[in-house]
């Protein structure tokens, strides 16, 4: 019996259904698209004879189980009750660390932390290790439990003693996230000793051998790197700049190599970012590149095994690997003639005894896909899938496009039109990424994207200038140009659609989330001759409501950041307050007048509340089709998926009322 059949008897919950592209005529309903992900991964163990995987029990809670590679059994290690095993990473062969998330719960009702609990491979000597909340924090005999606000590295770590390394955040006074203490937290005792640190942590870095060996605090606005030096022992500082606005020296640490090397990432005078080794010794970066791409800064991974580095995983339009190992090369190659039509990352074991790589699959049609490969008999086992109601057949192409800004600006987007149709002249969605100094997105599976698409709308995703990983000439054009030439390029990308027959002129519509909500009200103050309609979902609505806040909810945006960063990047208030009220969705609210639907969550405290309810009473004065809806739950976006499933319902119809199949067609100008 193969692994994929032993799975699917033994556990019988949610590990692959085959399905047949193209087998039903309809689009998949909403909640095939914004449910729960039925498989959310595997980890092999470092010796790669075990398999750690999450899945469903009789309680709809996400369980921990290991399966043994070598004889295809399982066994449930971990469960609970009431929440969901959340993030799980192997100490060793033998031992497992985990903590919870609640599934069924959105922020505001959230009353625990995640907590920390180890367990070994077959089940035995579970151990909670953190607290869930202040309260439950005791002390027995052996060991006192660690607060709440302990968490998992994210880090790999030696993975060859019962010891990993946890960090637990410090809060001020008034609730801020402080710093980062680091502790070495023994997983069968409980006791922990704490790492001497050079300041405030904001970041710590292991090397290759699981020990701390860099940190990166911050004062203020600067941010200093610090290295611990093995032959001394101590800390010494290896560079300090500008925490927001970076400069001409600053770098981001990366990762160690096996061999101790330092790996950063750096422009070096370039527009963009490349990777490059560190010279600890001489204090400088190394001139030439160790990889870098052509028109994307670099952001990426190291990938070792047994002590010897085999390849980087970075991002370009996609996820990709460059192996300098040759015996791997030829392995990708080996899965990628088994696997033609996805791209697929191979994760690899720390120490492996067995033939047994873990692959991750996917494209811009096909959600995730999880298999085991054999090397040694080049065999695919399939594990389980995310969205596996999802057919590819019926997904639609995401391609790459350029268009030119007005002032001449190159602008990435991606593209989606949906499949079997002519596509042209279709009703288009322009989907702004929210932010805005991050990058947007990537070729790859959208439920987004893809559910817009399989109900017969075009989707433009503009990476207008702020965005990141396009250089630093594309990220630092969009500096205090909210509502300015940022909101150009996002119009300039909808008439480019149009330009290229593939959007109907008179059926656009624009919508984002957070700061791509705030671009969707402001599209219809300055375009509205361009676009019908807006959606805006836990959008800004006022920039100065982003600096004071508001008596009801205090906002998670830190006050170092509102004191140095926004200034240099949004707008300085009193400099720029002309700017602010020109630029203000609340202020300009009587000039809207397009249909809106207006989403929020009560309890989100990026962009409180008090955005969505002040600017709804100021354009319901003068616009009639406003919907308004409040998740009375949720945060900074929708966690459970019966909101999300609401809320896409609810863009489903507003778009055929305005744009789709049940609009009626707009007067031409």
């Amino acid at each position: 019996m193969t692994l994929s059949h032993f799975l699917r008897a033994a556990l019988a919950t949610v590990f692959l259904v085959a399905t047949n592209a193209g087998a039903q005529a309809a689009p998949p309903p909403v909640s095939a698209f914004f449910s729960n992900p039925e498989f959310s991964g595997a980890l092999l163990s470092p010796d790669a004879r075990h398999l750690a995987v999450k899945v469903n029990g009789p309680n709809k809670r996400e369980r921990l189980a290991v399966v043994n590679l070598l004889d295809n059994s399982i066994k449930v290690v971990a469960q609970f009750s009431d929440v969901d095993v959340g993030d799980v990473e192997w100490v060793n062969d033998e031992r497992l660390i985990l903590n919870t998330r609640d599934l069924q719960t959105a922020p505001g009702d959230l009353r625990y932390g995640p907590g920390l609990f180890a367990v070994n491979r077959d089940g035995s000597d579970f151990r909670q290790l953190a607290a869930r909340s202040a309260e439950l924090i005791r002390s027995t005999s052996i060991y006192k439990l660690l607060p709440w606000h302990t968490y998992l590295t994210g880090q790999r770590g030696a993975q060859h003693s019962s010891a990993v390394y946890v960090r637990s955040t410090v809060y001020t006074p008034t609730g801020e996230a402080d710093y980062e203490s680091l502790r070495l937290l023994d997983t069968l005792t409980g006791r922990s000793t704490s790492v001497k640190p050079p300041g405030k942590v904001r970041r710590w870095l292991l090397d290759q051998n699981g020990e701390p060996r860099l940190a990166v605090t911050r004062e203020r606005n600067i941010e200093s790197v610090q290295y611990l030096d093995p032959d001394s022992g101590g800390w010494r500082q290896l560079a300090q700049f500008d925490a927001y606005l970076g400069g001409p020296d600053a770098f981001t640490p990366l990762s160690f190599g096996p061999d101790g090397t330092l790996y950063v990432s750096a422009r070096m005078g370039n527009d963009t970012l490349s990777m490059h080794a560190y010279d600890l010794a001489g204090n400088r970066i190394v001139p030439t590149p160790f990889v870098s791409l052509d028109g994307y800064d670099f952001s990426g991974n190291l990938i070792v095994r047994q002590g010897k580095l085999l390849g980087v995983r970075h991002l370009s339009d996609a996820l990709a690997t460059r192996w300098f190992d040759p015996a791997m090369a030829a392995t990708q190659a080996r899965i990628d003639a088994l696997l033609p039509n996805t791209i697929n990352l191979v994760s690899l074991a720390a120490r492996p005894a067995t033939p047994f790589m873990l692959v991750t699959s996917y494209s811009d049609r096909q959600p995730g896909k999880f298999t085991l490969f054999n090397s040694d008999t080049g065999k695919l086992s399939i594990i389980g899938e995310t969205q596996p109601l999802i057919q590819p057949g019926q997904m639609s192409e995401q391609q790459l496009v350029r268009y030119k800004a007005r002032d001449g600006l190159d602008i990435p987007a991606w593209l989606t039109v949906p499949s079997g149709g002519s596509g042209k002249s279709l009703p288009l969605v322009v989907l702004v990424h929210g932010g805005p100094y991050l990058r947007g997105s990537s070729w790859q599976w959208d439920a987004q994207v893809q559910f817009l698409a399989s109900r017969g709308y075009a989707v433009l995703q503009p990476e207008f200038r702020g965005s990141t990983g396009f250089g630093s000439r594309h990220f630092r054009a969009g500096w205090k140009q909210w509502g300015l030439k940022m909101q150009d390029d996002i119009a300039d990308g909808a008439r480019w659609a149009i330009g290229q027959g593939i959007a109907d002129p008179r059926r656009i519509c624009i919508a984002g989330a957070s700061y791509g909500g705030y671009a969707a009200l402001m599209g219809l103050v300055n375009d509205p001759d361009l676009f019908r309609c807006a959606i805006d979902w836990v959008g800004v609505t006022d920039i100065n409501l982003l600096y004071s806040g508001h008596w009801s909810f205090k906002s998670d945006l830190g006050d170092d950041w509102k004191q140095y960063g926004m200034p240099e990047l949004i707008g300085d208030r009193t400099a720029n307050a002309a700017q602010f009220q020109a630029t203000s969705p609340i202020a300009q609210a009587a000039r809207i007048t397009q249909p809106l639907l207006l989403a929020y969550g009560a309890a989100d405290r990026r962009v409180p509340l008090y955005h969505g309810k002040q600017f709804y009473a100021a354009v319901k004065q003068h616009n009639r089709d406003v919907e308004w809806v409040v998740y009375e739950e949720e945060g900074h976006g929708w966690t459970l998926p019966q909101n999300r499933i609401d809320f896409w319902g609810r863009v489903e119809k507003f778009l055929d009322r305005n744009i789709g199949k049940d609009s009626a067609p707009a007067k031409k100008e």
